[in-house]
């Protein structure tokens, strides 16, 4: 099943973060989990569209809210794991937009990756929902707006678990203190 190009956003649980100045890494996709349009990614989606890129030279476009006159940066890794399509990249420092993505993203201005891919082949589920089962992937995005609330990006070096239970353990701590009184 052939469709035109589309986009599917993804929201981040915590503020999007740049290490050093440039590089940003995270899940664009989650694999099995609804986003607000009803479709759901499932696990291996993107592989023929990655081993396509790699065997022709080819990488995964970084552009600022899908503006393809507007590249921002490029996408060093792009690979899919258990849990969904992990990406990992640079901001370029002497592209303008770059720069400034950098500044929202650091002030939690800017929060989201969008992908920008085709369908292939898809199918409906028994709950409704559109199972994406091929995806001709073209781009991710920096966006302001994304569709998918639970993917996460994390600073280079910085564990996304790690950064999961470091917010547990804040929520914890300040529910203690509120029980506590103090």
């Amino acid at each position: 099943m052939e469709h035109g190009l589309e986009q599917k956003f993804c929201r981040f649980d915590e503020a999007l973060e740049v290490s050093n100045g440039v590089e940003i890494q995270g899940y664009a996709s989650l694999f099995g989990a609804a986003d607000q349009g009803g479709d759901v990614v499932e696990a291996g989606a993107y592989a023929r569209s990655l081993r396509d890129l790699a065997r022709q030279g080819r990488r995964v476009k970084m552009l600022w809210q899908h503006d393809p006159a507007q590249p921002i940066g490029v996408w060093d890794e792009v690979r899919e794991d258990a849990k969904g399509l992990y990406v990992k990249g640079r901001l370029l420092e002497n592209v303008e937009k770059a720069r400034e993505a950098a500044a929202l993203i650091e002030a939690g201005a800017i929060d989201g990756l969008s992908i920008g891919y085709r369908t292939k082949r898809s199918r409906k589920s028994d709950k409704g929902h559109r199972l994406l089962s091929e995806l001709e992937l073209w781009e991710v995005s920096l966006v302001t707006f994304p569709m998918l609330p639970s993917a996460r990006v994390g600073a280079k070096g910085e564990g996304l678990i790690d950064a999961s239970l470091r917010e547990l353990a804040g929520a914890l701590e300040s529910a203690r203190r509120i029980i506590s009184g103090a």
